[in-house]
């Protein structure tokens, strides 16, 4: 039976008519090899899986780990951040980089590659027994990541039959989304009990299994290494395109701690980020070979797509970051139970991973999009209203809910967003929407800590005007510490802390609430886009 005669009667996004299905089993390069099936194609996807979700595993995993490597390798905190700056700069070259890499080498070589030097480069950072050798493994560790997760969504597209990519997209989908949330809880958990090389040990086994499955599967045609390999390279595009996105990388993991433009680096490397990649795209537009793929962006769902993509995991991020914080820094909780607050975001979610993976097909793309950012616009408007006498149970169950509009989200717009791919293509546009979406994610983590602490000032100068011996709940308060035991300076201490706690109550409030208001416009921004329909089945058309 076909897949037109079998999809869901009633189907809105099933119905457009498609081309003779003709890829190979041998995902990335061209070959005859069967289609895999049943078992086989299960152990694929579940290797695949893995290599995802350890890359993006390590991205987010050494966030807590950073007290424990600095103090085990003498160095200061701000020293050891090296450790987490070294990897994403060196990420965020390599993952627009991967398409052009892809034409080169051909899309199932790379991703070998990346998975072995990434597992190699893994051991080296475990047994680094000095942190300036730790640092560059780290960016070594960071550029063989690069290819590995766009490349990982390009496989299980290619490998998946066209009724199916929805499901791989799901699969896909459920390694991203899950891997930063359980980050800090697995990296608090192995420094708790471990010692902090085993944060980058743990890949060592997850590795070898990934290749060695992926390896076995994934035949490469020898005769055919890469379509464009005989290409010229695009030299200009490529050096540009390190120092734009290498500067850009490094202004956003340094810019609060220095500063911002306070700092003569910080100042420096936006001037130089901003004309490396002003320069990148002038020179890319009339590149015949260019290292990044601009004429993508002349389809409207893909460009409109990748906007509210990018927006969405901004907002995301507000999640990430900010949450965390407040839970540390208000209420008093330690990393490994801030983690744990934040974990029950997955819970959820990989539940509507699943269910989205089959019931997707018989919803428009922008349907289901929409009620995933209603649903976080939802939460975060309920997060905005939290209290400092907040319980765990109550500060957890808004996160639990949450975690049904990630998936909705993320999804069908990722399928959206390739729906209108060309098939070579497909690896240049996977790698250039995740290298946006990753950056987007940077930028907003760096631009919400700045703006969580300025509108803590603004507020900590507001409610300290309230303070004053005139004020019948300041005389209140101040006979309560007196009562306790607690005056002179103690007392200006204790009131110090209280309003300042309360400022960053409100902080975080005022932070929920812009990131609410945006989800509601990208609710809205949705229905600009015209996703083809059967998005995931059209992928590499």
């Amino acid at each position: 039976m076909s897949a037109a005669t079998s999809r869901p009667q009633g189907s809105r996004w099933l119905d457009a008519e498609r081309k003779p299905d003709r890829m190979p089993g041998n995902v990335g390069d061209a070959g005859s090899a069967p289609r895999l099936h049943g078992a086989r194609l299960a152990l694929l996807t579940f290797a695949l899986s893995l290599a995802t979700f350890i890359e993006v595993l390590d991205s987010t995993v050494t966030n807590v780990a950073v007290p424990a490597i600095s103090g085990g390798l003498g160095v200061s905190n701000s020293q050891g951040t090296w450790v987490i700056s070294s990897y994403s700069v060196a990420a965020a070259i390599a993952v627009p980089l991967t398409g052009w890499l892809s034409r080169r080498l051909g899309e199932t070589r790379l991703f070998l590659a990346a998975v072995i030097l990434f597992t190699l480069t893994s051991l080296l950072c475990g047994v680094a027994g000095d942190f300036h050798l730790l640092v560059v493994c780290r960016a070594l560790q960071g550029l063989f990541s690069g290819p590995m997760v766009p490349l990982s969504q390009t496989i299980l597209l290619r490998t998946f039959p066209p009724d199916k990519r929805i499901v791989a997209l799901a699969l896909w989908a459920m390694t991203v989304l899950l891997a930063p949330i359980f980050g800090p809880v697995v990296g608090g958990w192995i420094i708790d009990n471990f010692s902090w090389p085993w944060i980058f040990l743990i890949n060592l086994p997850i590795g070898i299994f990934s290749f060695a499955v992926c390896t076995t599967l994934l035949r490469v045609d020898a005769r055919n290494p890469g379509a464009a390999r005989a290409a010229p390279i695009d030299l200009p595009g490529i050096v540009l395109l390190i120092i734009g996105v290498g500067s850009l990388q490094v202004v956003l993991d340094l810019g609060h701690d220095r500063g911002w433009f306070d700092s003569p680096l910080i100042l420096t490397l936006a001037i130089v980020a901003a004309l490396a990649i002003v320069s990148l795209l002038i020179w890319e537009a009339g590149e015949r070979h260019p290292v990044i793929d601009l004429s993508l962006f002349r389809d409207r769902t893909f460009s409109f797509c990748v906007l509210i993509i990018s927006l969405g995991m901004m907002s995301f991020s507000v999640v990430g970051v900010i949450f965390p914080l407040w839970l540390q820094a208000v209420m008093g909780y330690t990393a490994y139970q801030a983690g744990l607050a934040t974990a029950p975001l997955g819970v959820l979610a990989l539940v509507f991973s699943i269910l989205v993976g089959i019931y997707a097909a018989r919803f428009d793309a922008r349907v289901l999009a929409t009620f995933g950012f209603l649903v976080f616009a939802a939460v975060l408007w309920w997060d905005a209203h939290f209290t400092l006498t907040m319980t765990f149970t109550q500060i957890i169950t808004p996160g639990l809910i949450q975690g049904i509009g990630l998936p909705c989200f993320f999804i069908p717009l990722t399928a959206a967003t390739l729906s209108r791919v060309s098939d070579d293509k497909l690896a240049a546009a996977s790698s250039l929407s995740n290298f946006l979406r990753t950056l987007s994610a940077a930028f907003g983590t760096a631009m919400s800590v700045t703006l969580w602490d300025n509108r803590a000032l603004y507020h900590y100068d507001v409610v300290a005007q309230s303070v004053t011996k005139a004020s019948g709940n300041t005389q209140r308060f101040v006979q309560s510490l007196h009562g306790m035991g607690i005056d002179g300076a103690r007392e200006l201490a204790t009131l110090h802390h209280v309003v300042q706690q309360q400022a960053y109550m409100m902080a975080t409030g005022d932070m929920f609430q812009m990131a609410s208001v945006t989800c509601l416009v990208l609710a809205a921004m949705m229905w600009l886009t015209r996703p083809k329909r059967g998005a995931a089945m059209t992928m590499g058309h």
